[in-house]
Parts: C-alpha cells; sequence; structure tokens
C-alpha cells in the first residue's frame, strides 16, 4: 500500500485541527442559543438565534485572569442560565439584583436597596393585575409559585424586601408582566449561569411551539423552507445584546 503523499497528510492534519478548534470553541468558548419565549422582548424576541459568552463568567486561573476579560455578574446584565427547576433547559433573564441587594416592587416599579431604578428597557402590560407581581415580594403570591419560590418568599425576605443571599442572583424578564422568573421559581444559582449573550446572528419569525423543545420541528423545517427570505428579520443580524447598568 502506497503511503499518503506528505500534501494530502497536510490537509488532513490542518482540517483535523480546525475541527477540534471548533468544537472546542462551541463546547467552550461559545455557545449558540435560540430564544423561544417573549419573556424578553423587547430586548430579544422569539426566535432570535444568539451567540453565548461562556468565558465571560469562568471563575479566573491564574494566568488566564491576565489574558481574557472575565467580569462579575452585575445588575442589569443579560444572563443565560441553567433553569433552576430543570436544568435540562436554558433561560435567557435580566440580572435585578446580586447577593447582598434589597429588592422590592412597588405598582410595578423596582426599588434596589432603597433606589427606584429606571428600566428603558421594560415592557409592561397593562392588564397584568396581579397584586403579588405587582408588588413583589409584599404580599401573598395569588398566582401559582414553585416550591423554590416559596423557598424564598420564607427563607430571603427580611421588613418586605427580598434580601439576596451569598452564591445567588435575582433575575426577571424585560417582557415584565409577561415573564416567569426569579418571582415564581426563586433565586439563579451561581453555577447555573453558562454565560452572557453577545449578540444575534439570525433571527427568524418563528412562534414558541416550533422552538421550545430544541428538537427538529418538521413544522419549523417546511416553515424556513417557504418563507426563510421573508420572515428572517435581517435588520437584527449581529445586533448586539446589551447590558443595561442598574444602581
Amino acid at each position: 500500500m502506497a503511503a499518503q503523499k506528505p500534501e494530502v497528510r497536510s490537509f488532513i492534519s490542518e482540517w483535523s485541527v480546525t475541527i477540534l478548534m471548533l468544537l472546542f470553541g462551541t463546547s467552550t468558548l461559545l455557545q449558540a442559543f435560540v430564544v423561544p419565549t417573549g419573556s424578553m422582548e423587547n430586548t430579544v424576541l422569539i426566535g432570535d438565534h444568539i451567540i453565548v459568552d461562556k468565558l465571560a463568567y469562568a471563575p479566573p486561573g491564574a494566568i488566564s485572569k491576565h489574558l481574557l476579560p472575565y467580569t462579575e455578574v452585575k445588575r442589569g446584565d443579560v444572563i443565560v442560565f441553567r433553569y433552576p427547576v430543570d436544568l435540562k433547559q436554558t433561560y435567557v433573564k435580566r440580572v435585578i439584583g446580586i447577593p447582598g441587594d434589597r429588592i422590592h416592587i412597588v405598582d410595578k416599579q423596582v426599588f434596589v436597596n432603597g433606589k427606584s431604578e429606571t428600566e428603558p428597557y421594560k415592557v409592561e402590560i397593562a392588564r397584568q393585575t396581579s397584586a403579588y407581581l405587582n408588588n413583589f415580594p409584599q404580599v401573598t403570591p395569588d398566582v401559582q409559585i414553585y416550591p423554590r419560590g416559596l423557598d424564598m418568599l420564607r427563607d430571603n425576605v427580611v421588613n418586605g424586601e427580598l434580601v439576596v443571599p451569598a452564591g445567588f442572583y435575582f433575575a426577571m424578564g424585560d417582557n415584565r408582566d409577561n415573564s416567569e422568573d426569579s418571582r415564581f421559581w426563586g433565586l439563579v444559582p451561581r453555577e447555573n449561569i453558562v454565560g452572557k449573550p453577545v449578540f444575534i446572528f439570525w433571527s427568524y419569525d418563528a412562534p414558541t411551539e416550533q422552538l421550545a423543545d430544541g428538537n427538529i420541528n418538521l413544522d419549523h423545517m417546511l416553515d424556513l423552507a417557504q418563507h426563510f427570505f421573508t420572515k428572517t428579520r435581517w435588520e437584527r443580524t449581529f445586533q448586539r445584546v446589551r447590558p443595561y447598568p442598574l444602581n
């Protein structure tokens, strides 16, 4: 059997390294994520495909901390995290409270450490009239709360304010009245945070039911084949997902 020609071996080696680097990058450095619900509208929309920086909040090493832009999770950051109730699901929300913060809501207005927050990204629905959601956590829940949420209300509310404990974050959707968030299921553990969404690489106008389960959906594939050019939101391509600094 004749030996492989040097140029053939070189070609195979180069592509092997390229594929390995791509796999490493997509599993360790960056990850693609599709938004299946409208809880973060209008910051991100249903059908936005975003690139998530998985190193942004990673614990820095002795050398890497000098080379890579690690940051702490800050108020106003948009984060991607494993849903505490079901770790197989991935959520995207905005951080409203970091460890040590005191949070309460009065008539839909968020207060952090006694200061009223300006939230230009926030979307409100007038017909949402839940006393609990609009005046969190000072009112007895009048909506269904998960056990983790009830534990939070029992263990972390002091003088009518939620006090965020060490190692946890309070997160809410920008579509404030159409978001199942920390008010329902409790705090986000630090170890659940996957990373920070950087930009939208593709946005397609598809309904939640075609995107929610994460598997190949035949209706979605057919829809793509018929309407790719007309339902792609071209103006959102490469749009940044930006944080907004809170108090």
